[in-house]
């Protein structure tokens, strides 16, 4: 039997202290705060259970995510969505993979902006920092959603918080930013990005084994089903109807669409934005 499956199940049971629905939380505990405690007990149980895992050697599912930290559609597919496969026995057949860059461009002497504006560029680097710091996916994630889920409150300044949270070193995620690595880092992520085909229209632009979801992303565990299919070896989580029939979504990107028109402000601003940063006057936010 899968063991991280009997260790999930273990969970759902625990979850009644801090549910993943926000509805059944208590007075004592906020929502936001109930649903960061629950994905925490999943994603440290997935990590300690992942490295002894007896079906490792099985070929996995990729799962790409390309995203920008401050698109309303990009965060609440982190937040809300992508959470998800914690909570099932597939995360032990997917490959997944962040690539925080997005609808940003390259500019002159390799410089960039982005559709959100300097501190979405900023925190797109962060985020590209924590992949390479700690390429454990447990661990990154962990980073990621707490980012994200600040952003989600209108909170993005509080990025920081996130170090205390997890109880992480702050010292090589600040060196990795203000080295030209951070800049390196989100120069390959443009380069994957630029090389997709079909190109992304928009973000979040989920890509499973090589097969762009469209507008279909938020369905993105039945096609992780569909691609991983092996008879009796496939996941129990995969025989559950709503991964099968769930029918398509019609999102619209309005805010995080490939072809929107970069204000002339927002321009200026990242401009701005980076010469400071490059006087070490400071980090965007």
């Amino acid at each position: 039997m899968n063991i991280l499956f009997v260790f999930t199940n273990t969970l759902f049971k625990l979850g009644s202290w801090f549910p993943l629905n926000p509805n059944s939380v208590s007075a004592m505990v906020s929502p936001s705060t109930a649903l960061f405690l629950s994905l925490l007990l999943y994603v440290s149980f997935f990590a300690f259970f992942s490295q002894s895992e007896s079906k490792s050697h099985l070929p996995k599912v990729s799962l790409e995510l390309y995203y920008e930290s401050l698109c309303p559609d990009s965060v609440d597919f982190i937040v809300n969505h992508l959470t998800k496969i914690f909570s099932t026995d597939l995360i032990p057949i997917v490959d997944l993979k962040f690539v925080p860059w997005g609808n940003a461009k390259l500019q002159p002497n390799h410089t960039f902006i982005c559709q959100h504006g300097p501190n979405e560029c900023f925190l797109n680097t962060v985020e590209a920092c924590a992949i390479d710091i700690w390429p454990e996916l447990g661990k990154h994630f962990q980073f990621i959603y707490c980012v994200e889920d600040l952003v989600n409150q209108q909170r993005a300044n509080d990025w920081k918080s996130c170090y205390e949270t997890l109880h992480l070193d702050p010292e090589p995620i600040k060196q990795c930013y203000n080295s030209k690595h951070g800049k390196q880092l989100e120069l390959r992520y443009a380069a994957e990005t630029d090389a997709l085909k079909p190109p992304h229209k928009y973000v979040p632009w989920v890509v499973v084994d090589g097969e762009p979801l469209f507008e279909d992303y938020e369905n993105f565990l039945s096609y992780i089903c569909k691609a991983y299919y092996k008879g009796t070896d496939t996941p129990k989580s995969c025989s559950k109807v709503s991964y099968i029939t769930e029918v398509k979504a019609e999102n619209e990107h309005s805010d995080c669409d490939k072809g929107r028109e970069e204000p002339t402000w927002r321009k200026v601003s990242s401009i701005l934005s980076s010469w400071l940063h490059k006087m070490n006057l400071g980090d965007p936010i």
